[in-house]
């Protein structure tokens, strides 16, 4: 068995906002593993590291990367522990060499090309006028449920914004999901999720930030709006951490990241935590090419789907991995017929 990696910088199209930051490109890593006997057969995962919030964002990372693909030549322990996105790589990488390079990693009718996945549509923050343009351009594909990323222009304008789409698109026609990205002061929070909820609001992501458990139970008590944890979730890794992170705060939403919380180990676990106590969740990808969407696209249909996925990062990047996935309307698609051209990786 042969292991190697490749650092890739994906750049974005536009300057991707949040509450937190303004991002321009993303760091990723691609780990590739292969037998010598047959090296056309290879298996290829993504370590997405996402600087300033992943748990296992440290100088350390690509050492660790590197560490991890001695240890897969030496059959060696891997000492995965909290490095949540080269988990998933690895995850990812080992699910398909296992078929073939095929990269169909999980037997499903989505990677099958037989069905598609429903998807939520995803605004990012800027100017109202921006927001405004990304909102109709949402609205003509034919998106039903959208998120809108809030939190980094002032709370009037956003209103102002979430009141011109329920004027033309109530809650029966199109599902609004907001993500505060922890904008919100635990003191404000309640008053401002009571303000939203005039506009029939599905749910709203991490009104405060993370790590502040008895507030956020509070607010999730209280709040006239579900409320889901996203970043909450990140560094949460033992088995007794994770049940008493969802008995103390008690949220009607787990979103889940596996490159920010376990891979899909770890995100399988969550979903079965979250069941036993009646939470619902979603799956989300955290920014990733397509190599690591896809993973995460395949690996979700394993579930039986009852809400829209957040699974439409596919169109972000300039240099994204040519791939067989396809956004069609609200629905994301792997063809049964497209190719993969991992060509620009020269891994």
């Amino acid at each position: 068995m042969k292991a190697t990696y490749r650092k890739y910088t994906l750049r974005f199209k536009f300057t991707a906002r949040t509450s937190r930051n303004a991002m321009t490109e993303k760091e990723t890593y691609f780990i590739k593993i292969w037998d010598e006997q047959t090296p056309e057969k290879f298996g290829i995962g993504e370590a997405a590291i996402f600087r300033g919030l992943s748990a296992d964002d440290t100088p350390e990372y690509e050492n660790k990367v590197k560490d991890v693909c001695r240890a897969i030549e030496h059959s060696a322990d891997m000492d995965l522990g909290r490095w949540s996105s080269i988990r998933l790589g690895v995850e990812t990488a080992l699910a398909d060499y296992a078929c073939g390079g095929r990269r169909m990693l999980f037997d499903t009718a989505f990677s099958r090309g037989n069905c598609g996945i429903r998807i939520n549509g995803l605004v990012w923050m800027g100017s109202k006028d921006e927001m405004k343009l990304r909102i109709a351009e949402k609205l003509s594909m034919g998106v039903k449920c959208m998120k809108l990323k809030i939190g980094g222009i002032d709370f009037e304008s956003e209103l102002s914004l979430i009141s011109e789409i329920r004027k033309n698109f109530p809650p029966d026609v199109l599902e609004l999901r907001l993500d505060a990205n922890g904008a919100f002061s635990p003191e404000e929070a309640l008053e401002k999720l009571e303000t939203l909820s005039r506009y029939g609001i599905h749910s709203v992501e991490q009104p405060v930030s993370p790590g502040q458990w008895r507030q956020m139970a509070r607010i999730c008590a209280e709040s006239p709006i579900p409320i889901a944890l996203d970043e909450e979730l990140i560094g949460v890794e033992s088995e007794n951490a994770k049940r008493e992170l969802l008995d103390t705060v008690k949220p009607q939403y787990i979103i889940l990241k596996p490159s920010l919380c376990g891979g899909f180990s770890g995100a399988d676990r969550w979903i079965a935590l979250a069941r036993e106590r009646g939470a619902g969740w979603w799956a989300t990808s955290a920014l990733e090419s397509d190599i690591g969407l896809n993973a995460i696209a395949q690996w979700v249909t394993q579930y039986q789907l009852d809400m829209p996925q957040g699974l439409g990062t596919g169109m972000l990047y300039e240099n994204n991995i040519p791939s067989p996935l396809r956004c069609k309307g609200d629905m994301l698609w792997l063809e049964k017929e497209g190719k993969w051209d991992l060509s620009v990786l020269d891994i």
